[in-house]
């Protein structure tokens, strides 16, 4: 059964609805957006969250330290990074980082293996729209870079076309964000509760 991650979470409400209603990570974004958080805000509320549900932080070109320093702070289990972090960066966090590309900076496949981590997640590129041609493109792709670590699908999806993506890519895991909200942050728990239960019902064996 793929795994479930609900990103750009911003407050207890939202991340109590989204462990009710069967994600299995939460993700708090550190970095520039309009779902930054601060790590006194994560902290208050991952002490209100209950075992076994995985707290993943989103860093940005971060100084490692400070990825150190919040992931400790916060009690969060991955690091989750989206700028040009180095395989020896990756490393240095090592069980413990999943490194985010997009189609346009995925490295070949040599190159990719180097990167010690707990997963991949390949995601749209930020600056692009992306058509439904173009996001089936990329959930073929993400279809192609298990070898070395699991796959989390990124990137537009939503209630209408997870359970799509989920057949083509096959991937470990599927991150939602801005495609269950009502407003940036904030998230919309009747579409939360429905792109759970879709996403769990398809079969990705």
């Amino acid at each position: 059964m793929v795994r479930v991650k609900i990103c750009g979470i911003t407050n207890l409400d939202d991340a109590l609805a989204a462990v009710e209603y069967g994600a299995d990570a939460l993700g708090f974004v550190f970095a520039p957006s309009p779902r930054r958080v601060t790590p006194e805000k994560v902290k208050r509320i991952v002490k209100n969250l209950p075992p076994f549900v995985c707290k993943v932080g989103v860093f940005v070109n971060s100084e490692i330290e400070f990825v150190k320093k919040t992931m400790a702070a916060c009690n969060l289990d991955l690091a989750q990074l989206h700028g040009n972090e180095t395989p020896d960066y990756c490393a240095a966090l090592s069980p413990k980082a999943i490194k985010m590309f997009t189609k346009n900076n995925l490295p070949p496949d040599k190159k990719l293996g180097k990167y010690r981590v707990a997963a991949y997640m390949l995601d749209k590129d930020k600056n692009s729209k992306t058509n439904e041609a173009e996001q089936k493109k990329l959930w073929k792709l993400a279809g192609q870079i298990g070898e070395h670590a699991p796959v989390i699908l990124a990137g537009g999806l939503t209630p209408d076309n997870v359970s799509e993506a989920i057949k083509i890519a096959r991937p470990y895991a599927v991150d939602v964000s801005s495609g269950i909200e009502s407003k940036p942050g904030v998230k919309d728990h009747a579409k939360m509760r429905e792109f759970l239960k879709i996403a769990r019902g398809v079969n990705n064996g």
